[in-house]
């Protein structure tokens, strides 16, 4: 089994403690390689490393931004010739249909190349008031901690890097330690194409121990995380530094008896069941016109019943949840559900047909005759389920 090092200051470390992160493939349940943990003593040294980077050397940060951008090009190239290697790791790390991985990859390099072009361009200006005379001059921050979530492990890695690297600042990475693998690629990418020393660090661990190190280190200019509400809500209290954070959500789709039919049902089931429902934005509420309400839900319980899962590489509708962890999680909110009075119409038990014996799958579900009271419709589940609301309009 292969293991995986941390990246720290140029260099791939074991790091301190010794420990190793299992990376599991949750269509099968098994350990498909370990990656060492980051101890608080690793961490910090990649801070520092990072902030030398930044303050001493100023080797990335005061390179000519056409140089610049002809390495975060250099990169995109890079990528694009990795492409399958890392759709595959997505596929068989976070459980996302190879193609859905594809598409996450393909993202990403143009991400690379849309930053690479930005910063090529004039930027700034000069405003006159008064006889008076304004600048404005676009600065990298400093030392950025990146925290990414295991729902979009390349995808979100890059829309954090590839900016903050072309302004010219220095980063410290913390991926899931449920999703790590396509991030270590990233890195080796890194490497290959010559980041200069100390720009670019990897660290990986639990959020408990490495993420509150970075969100709450002096040493740290900025943190940008995307997760949680309730982790980013403990980012912010007293933090003073420069902080981004993407949250989750609860999202309706509101649907009238005059919409286009099919394609309403089209996107209520692109909204809910593609990445397997873990998506912050993922349209996990309907709320329909009366009139048309039992047509849709027919309409919609037939489509996700012929739904096929399965393995990710060969490409089914809908791949496994993340882990057992949280497909326990999913599958105890649909039980809350069904205690509370909502009917459900299709799916809402694990999946364990063929080679889905050993995953970690659910079945695409769909609660009807929901209540805005209901734990189902007020929590975000982060899973495979659909709550049905309906509303009349006036005469």
């Amino acid at each position: 089994m292969e293991i995986k090092k941390m990246y720290i200051d140029g260099e791939w470390t074991e790091g301190t403690s010794g420990k190793l992160i299992d990376s599991i493939n949750p269509a099968t349940g098994e350990v498909i390689a370990q990656v060492y943990e980051s101890s608080l003593e690793d961490t910090n040294r990649a801070i520092a490393a990072a902030r030398k980077s930044f303050y001493v050397t100023r080797e990335w940060r005061d390179m000519d931004s056409q140089q610049r951008g002809d390495i975060l090009l250099k990169i995109a190239d890079t990528i694009e010739k990795y492409l399958p290697e890392l759709a595959k790791l997505d596929a068989i790390d976070n459980g996302k249909p190879l193609r859905e991985a594809e598409g996450d990859v393909d993202d990403g390099l143009h991400t690379f190349r849309y930053y690479a072009s930005l910063i090529k361009a004039p930027c700034g200006g000069e405003y006159e008031l008064n006889s008076n005379f304004s600048y404005m001059v676009h600065e990298p921050v400093g030392v950025c901690a990146q925290i990414t979530p295991w729902n979009y492990p390349f995808l979100m890695a890059i829309w954090k890097l590839a900016p903050a690297l072309a302004a010219g600042n220095s980063i410290v990475f913390k991926p899931s330690s449920d999703t790590m693998l396509s991030t270590i690629k990233l890195f080796e990418i890194f490497e290959e194409v010559g980041l200069p020393k100390g720009t670019v660090n990897l660290v990986v661990g639990p959020g408990s121990t490495v993420g509150d190190l970075l969100a709450s280190s002096p040493d740290v200019d900025m943190v940008t995380f995307t997760g949680s509400t309730a982790v980013g809500q403990s980012i912010m209290r007293g933090n003073v530094k420069k902080i981004g954070l993407e949250l989750g959500g609860k999202s309706p789709n509101v649907i009238f008896a005059d919409a286009d039919f099919e394609g309403a049902v089209e996107w209520a089931m692109i909204g809910i069941f593609f990445n397997q429902g873990e998506v912050c934005s993922a349209g996990s509420r309907i709320i329909i016109e009366e009139s048309i309400k039992d047509k849709f839900v027919a309409r919609l319980a037939e489509r996700a019943n012929a739904m096929t899962l399965g393995n990710p590489l060969d490409n089914p509708d809908m791949g496994p949840l993340i882990s057992e962890k949280h497909m326990n999680r999913v599958l105890s909110y649909i039980e809350k559900g069904k205690a509370e009075g909502a009917t459900c119409v299709c799916g809402g038990f694990r999946y364990t047909e063929g080679e889905c014996a050993k995953g970690y799958f659910v079945r695409p579900t769909i609660f009807d005759n929901c209540t805005s009271d209901m734990t189902i419709v007020k929590e975000e589940i982060f899973g495979p389920v659909v709550t049905i609301q309906t509303f009349k309009t006036e005469e």
